[in-house]
């Protein structure tokens, strides 16, 4: 079946809206034979007439009601949809939808949203959590603005989107009160043998954390892997070990749960990227957390730079 012409469709539309066709020509500035004409070509694609004809008089037949309730959506979410771009919607606040990686720790994500919440213009932010690959093929089919995530686009995804570096945190070593306390001393060869929550397997801060054990010569024992960054903490504040966290939530696990600070992972970093479908960050609330996160995270030593293509 071949498209509807949206032409055709407005036509209809007005002469419906206009109680006849000489209303509408006047109302378009055009001809009552124009008007006719779209009206005529409308009911033979559709295969049905649209209007009974009793002389001067016009009235919707029941497909011609159809018609004009889809019509009127359809109209109305274009006038939506060029208001919305053009930033004039009152009373309806902007809307954010966020790919959210899952290896990205909640309050990480919290930190990195904060500037939204912010903004001087209300915004409606939408959150999605999923697997980075997941999040990127709602990023080709446009239902997410931006994906927030730990690592550049994986050159094996056929994706095209863009790279925005926003920074690196470094990596913080904790542990329940007294565990934290004789570890200190010595570290990091203290954390040799010592019960250690690890991410799960895929994770990025799981190989960063198993290459720096490497380099200094340490070998902890694996109590946990979760894949939560949450329940870690959970975890951690049972008493169950050590984990890793980035420093950027330094503030955050000291309030929010039980645990010190043994020490820093020197040389381990986490990274955070903002993926988006286009080079030049249109989307106010984007570029507002790119801004942002670039400003905390300026410290830390990243990679930096420009967009990268990838796809």
């Amino acid at each position: 079946m071949r498209p509807i012409n949206h032409r055709h469709l407005f036509y209809f539309w007005r002469v419906a809206c206009e109680g006849g066709v000489s209303a509408a020509a006047r109302a378009l500035h055009v001809s009552q034979s124009a008007v006719s004409v779209q009206v005529q070509h409308l009911e033979r694609a559709l295969g049905h007439p649209l209007f009974d004809r009793t002389g001067r008089d016009l009235s919707l037949t029941s497909e011609g009601r159809v018609v004009l309730e889809y019509a009127e959506e359809i109209f109305r979410l274009s006038t939506e949809l060029r208001d919305t771009l053009a930033g004039r919607i009152e009373g309806r606040p902007m809307r954010l939808v966020v790919g959210l990686s899952a290896t990205i720790p909640n309050m990480v994500a919290f930190h990195l949203l904060e500037p939204v919440f912010e903004m001087p213009d209300p915004v409606r932010t939408v959150v999605r959590e999923k697997r980075t690959d997941r999040l990127l093929a709602d990023l080709a089919t446009h239902d997410v603005d931006m994906v927030l995530t730990d690592m550049p686009i994986p050159a094996h995804l056929n994706v095209r989107a863009f790279n925005h570096p926003l920074g690196a945190s470094p990596v913080d070593i904790w542990a329940p009160p007294l565990l934290a306390h004789r570890l200190r001393e010595g570290f990091p060869q203290s954390l040799h043998g010592e019960p250690f929550l690890l991410p799960a397997e895929g994770y990025t801060l799981r190989k960063s954390l198993e290459e720096w054990f490497d380099r200094v010569g340490v070998q902890p024992r694996v109590f946990a892997e979760i894949e939560d960054n949450d329940l870690i903490n959970v975890f951690a504040e049972a008493g169950a070990g050590l984990f890793a966290a980035p420093a950027v939530i330094m503030a955050d696990i000291r309030v929010r749960y039980a645990v010190e600070l043994v020490g820093r992972a020197e040389g381990v970093f986490e990274r955070y990227y903002a993926i988006t479908a286009h080079r030049k960050l249109k989307h106010p609330a984007v570029a507002a957390i790119t801004e942002q996160a670039r400003l905390e995270l300026a410290g830390a030593k990243s990679p930096g730079g420009p967009a990268s293509v990838a796809g």
